[in-house]
Formats: structure tokens, C-alpha cells, sequence
């Protein structure tokens, strides 16, 4: 029994002390658990602290370097103000001395205009006083001498007309002849006045071409986004767009009528296609530019095959077929070339000439006027280099060179081609001339011939270039037939405008009749 009870208190006992002993272990391990969550959370502290340090740090960096941008930003933006301040004073400072300079010439203009005043008032008293002396002056000559002023010029005028007329109109005659000495300056100072009076009537004419349009709208697709498509078709083509408020269309202006009118076939063509940027400008001037090209060799082969011409350069080939672009007083160039070929080569069988030659000459002798757009100088003087460049005969050269009396003919077909190029600019038509201006013109001339004093008829004939004046013999005699031709040119110079000259051919033709009963 006692060894039971031993028993269960030793087990009891090792109970205890086993219990005891996981009691003690887990409350060390417990204790370790602790310890090494203590060092964790102390070495986590460590951490956060040093990462709010960077922190603080790299922003203290940051915020330095902000200070340093935002102060230069400052100083320079500080400057800025400064340079503008400085400038406006400045410009306020020449502002201000401009305003003084103004002022000064005002007061100096004023102080110049009252003496001016006062200088007049000075004048206009004396010579009121000059009015007075000179009549009582007057007063005094007319009643010592008995006669009025108006009766004694009268008298005189009448005097001296009477004795100087046929003095007078013998001078006239020789200052005529003396003026015939002079004809080719004068002739030239004549040119060069009426081109000066008549360019303006011409060139707006002559100088512009009109693009229809299908509507509006084109015009802006024309423009383009900022105005691109005007500035290339301008730029390739070398001509000005105006583009206006004149409905569906737009103007083309140039000097020159070849560039005009491919510009207009560009622009036309792009119309057509619909397709309106710069590319496809470029490449459509430069298909028509070709297109026009061949037109040109077209058109100068052609005037040389009708006229049975040969053994022409092709490049004066070329120049001759720019012609066909080129205009005088509306009559095409080229259509006038052939024309005074035609007519050279007529002349010349007539006269027994080179037909050949004459034909060449009349046809080159306007080949000037094709490239005078691009190279200084007159038409005669570029058609003679032209001509010399190509080895042209002797003959057709100085034909070019005097077609207009520029330079002495020395030879007949010289003459001939002169002659022709007359005849082909002054037919009935070749030009510009509306049937109602032509009309009035011969109205106007015979009408002014008429209105002078022993006149008995006139009349306008060769399309107005001549005037054939009728005058009654028994009022008008042979010196003063001479005084009434030149008192109608002059009144015709005066009142009226024409192109070329106006002959004046007075006839005074006396008729004794009798009948026999």
C-alpha cells in the first residue's frame, strides 16, 4: 500500500516537475520571441529614421535647386524689364526731341508764312498802284490821240496783217523747209511723246488675260490654305493673279503675252483636273510649258513652209513662232510678218528681184519684237543681232535694221520691205479701230476744214490719212492756200487724237465758164 502510495506521489512529483520544466522552457522561448521583436521593431526605427533623413535631405537638394532656377528666371525676367524700360524712355526721349523739332518748324513755317502774307499785301498794293497809273496813262494817250484803245488795236492789227501776210506765209514756207531738214529728230520726239500719251490706253488692254471660272468657290481653291497655290502659280509662272469681286473669273497680268498665256492654259487645265496644290502646278506648268513649245515650232515651220522658205536655223525657227503670241495695235505679229512677206515677194517680181530673199526679209523683219521682252533694246536693234547671230544674208539684216528709218536702205529690197510693212499696218482693218470711232474721225476732220473762213468743201479720204481741201479762189489765193494748210494742221494737232500722220492737201483751182447759145 505504502509502495502505491509512493508511486503515485512519484508520478505526481514527475508530473509536477515535467510541467514545471515546459513552463520555464516556453516562458524562455517567450522571452527570446520578445527580445528579437524588440531588436526587429528597434531596427525598423533605425531605417525610418535614416529614409526620413535622405528624405529630408534630397528634398532640401531639390528645394535649393528650385530657389536657384526660380532666381535666375527672376534676374533675367528683371533684365528684360529693365532693357524694355530703357528702351521706351529712350524712344520717348527721340519722341520728345522729334516734338520739339516739329514744334520749331511750325513756329518757323508759321513766322515764314506771315511774311509771305505781309510781302503780298506789299506786291498787291504796288501793283494796284501800277493798275492806276497805267490808266490814267491810257486815259491820257486816248483822248490826246482820239482814238480808244480796242479802235487803235484794231486799227494796227488790221495794218499789219494785211502788210506781213504774204511775208508771213513765205516764212512759213521756209521754216517748212527747214523743219523737212530736221524730220527724223523730230519724228523721234514725236514717238516717244505719243507713246508716252497713248501707253496708258494700251496697257491695260494688252497686258491682261481673263480665266473664267465655274463658280466662286474656285477662286479660294485657287488661293489655297494660306495663300500657297497663288504664291507657286505665281512663282513658276511669272505672272500676277488678281483676284477681285468680279464674279467667277480672275485677271492675269504680264508684259509678256506668251508667259500669260500659259499661264492661263495651266490654270485652265487645273481648273479641269480639279486637283489644285503645288505639286501638281509644277507639273502641269511644266507639261504645258513643252505642249507650248512644240506650238511655237508649229507655228514658225509653218510660215516658213507657206512662204517656201529653207535653210532656216531652227532656233530663229523658234523665235519666229513666238510671234504668234505677240500683238501691234490688235493685229497679230506673225500674221503681219507673212503679210509683208507676201507683199515683199510681189514687189519683188514686179521689180525684177530676189524673191527669195525679199520674202526672208519680210518675214524676219519684225523677229525683234518676239524676245524684247528679255533682252534690252529696240526691236530693230535685237532683230539685227538676231539676224547677224544666224548668219542671216547682208541684205536682210539692213532690211530689219531700216524698216522704220532707223538706218539709210542700201538696197531695193530694204525699200521694198519698208513699203510693205506699210501697206500690211495702214489696210483698212489690220488694226484696232471701231467703225464708230473711224466715222467720227472723218467727221471731225472735214468738219474742222470746213470751218475756216473761204473753205468751200473738204473731204477725209485714205481711211483719214488725207484730207483734200477745196477753197474758193477768189477769197484765197496761192501764198495763203499754204497759210489755210498749215492753220487745219494745227487745229487737227490740237483737237484731235489719231494714230500715224494726217496729209493736208488744199486745192485752189479757178474755173472760167461760159456757154455758147
Amino acid at each position: 500500500m505504502e509502495i502505491i502510495t509512493i508511486s503515485i506521489l512519484t508520478s505526481v512529483i514527475g508530473l509536477g516537475v515535467g510541467a514545471a520544466s515546459i513552463v520555464i522552457y516556453y516562458n524562455k522561448k517567450a522571452d527570446s520571441a520578445l527580445k528579437k521583436a524588440d531588436e526587429i521593431i528597434e531596427k525598423a526605427k533605425k531605417d525610418a529614421e535614416k529614409v526620413k533623413r535622405d528624405s529630408i535631405l534630397e528634398l532640401k537638394e531639390e528645394s535649393h535647386k528650385l530657389k536657384l532656377e526660380t532666381d535666375k528666371e527672376i534676374k533675367e525676367k528683371k533684365q528684360e524689364i529693365k532693357d524694355l524700360e530703357d528702351r521706351l524712355f529712350q524712344r520717348e526721349k527721340n519722341l520728345d526731341k522729334r516734338d520739339e523739332i516739329l514744334q520749331n518748324r511750325d513756329k518757323m513755317l508759321e513766322d515764314r508764312d506771315n511774311a509771305l502774307i505781309l510781302k503780298q499785301k506789299e506786291i498787291q498794293k504796288a501793283e494796284e498802284e501800277m493798275e492806276n497809273l497805267k490808266k490814267k496813262e491810257m486815259e491820257m494817250l486816248e483822248s490826246i490821240s482820239g482814238f480808244t484803245k480796242e479802235k487803235a488795236r484794231e486799227m494796227i492789227m488790221s495794218r499789219v496783217e494785211s502788210a506781213l501776210e504774204v511775208e508771213i506765209t513765205s516764212m512759213v514756207k521756209e521754216r517748212e523747209m527747214e523743219a523737212k531738214l530736221e524730220i527724223d529728230k523730230k519724228a523721234k520726239d514725236m514717238l516717244v511723246s505719243s507713246m508716252q500719251k497713248y501707253a496708258s490706253d494700251v496697257t491695260n488692254e494688252k497686258t491682261v488675260s481673263v480665266v473664267n471660272l465655274p463658280n466662286d468657290d474656285m477662286k479660294g481653291r485657287i488661293i489655297g490654305r494660306e495663300g500657297r497655290n497663288i504664291r507657286t502659280i505665281e512663282a513658276v509662272t511669272g505672272v500676277d493673279l488678281i483676284i477681285d469681286d468680279t464674279p467667277e473669273a480672275i485677271v492675269l497680268s504680264s508684259f509678256d503675252p506668251l508667259r500669260r498665256e500659259i499661264a492661263k492654259e495651266t490654270i485652265e487645265t487645273l481648273i479641269k483636273d480639279g486637283r489644285i496644290h503645288p505639286g501638281r502646278i509644277e507639273e502641269l506648268y511644266d507639261k504645258v510649258c513643252k505642249d507650248f513649245n512644240i506650238k511655237i515650232l508649229e507655228y514658225g515651220n509653218q510660215a516658213a513652209f507657206e512662204l517656201g522658205l529653207s535653210k532656216l536655223d531652227p532656233e530663229l525657227v523658234e523665235i519666229l513662232g513666238k510671234l504668234y503670241f505677240r500683238t501691234s495695235y490688235g493685229q497679230n505679229a506673225l500674221q503681219h510678218s507673212k503679210e509683208v512677206a507676201h507683199l515683199s515677194g510681189i514687189i519683188a517680181a514686179e521689180l525684177g528681184e530676189n524673191v527669195a530673199i525679199a520674202k526672208r526679209a519680210g518675214l524676219l523683219h519684225d523677229i525683234g519684237k518676239a524676245v524684247d521682252f528679255e533682252v534690252e533694246g529696240s526691236h530693230v536693234e535685237v532683230g539685227v543681232e538676231l539676224a547677224t547671230k544666224y548668219n542671216e544674208d547682208k541684205i536682210v539684216i539692213n532690211a530689219i535694221a531700216s524698216h522704220h528709218g532707223d538706218t539709210e536702205a542700201n538696197s531695193i529690197i530694204s525699200v521694198i520691205v519698208s513699203i510693205a510693212d506699210a501697206l500690211s499696218a495702214s489696210r483698212p482693218g489690220a488694226r484696232n479701230d471701231s467703225l464708230e470711232n473711224y466715222i467720227k474721225r472723218l467727221q471731225q476732220l472735214e468738219e474742222i476744214a470746213n470751218g475756216f473762213d473761204g473753205v468751200e468743201k473738204s473731204y477725209a479720204i485714205q481711211a483719214g490719212r488725207e484730207l483734200r481741201v477745196l477753197v474758193k479762189p477768189d477769197k484765197i489765193d496761192d501764198l495763203k492756200s499754204f497759210k489755210v494748210a498749215r492753220d487745219i494742221k494745227n487745229k487737227i494737232e490740237e483737237e484731235m487724237q489719231y494714230p500715224g500722220t494726217v496729209k493736208i492737201t488744199v486745192i485752189r483751182e479757178l474755173r472760167a465758164v461760159e456757154e455758147a447759145k
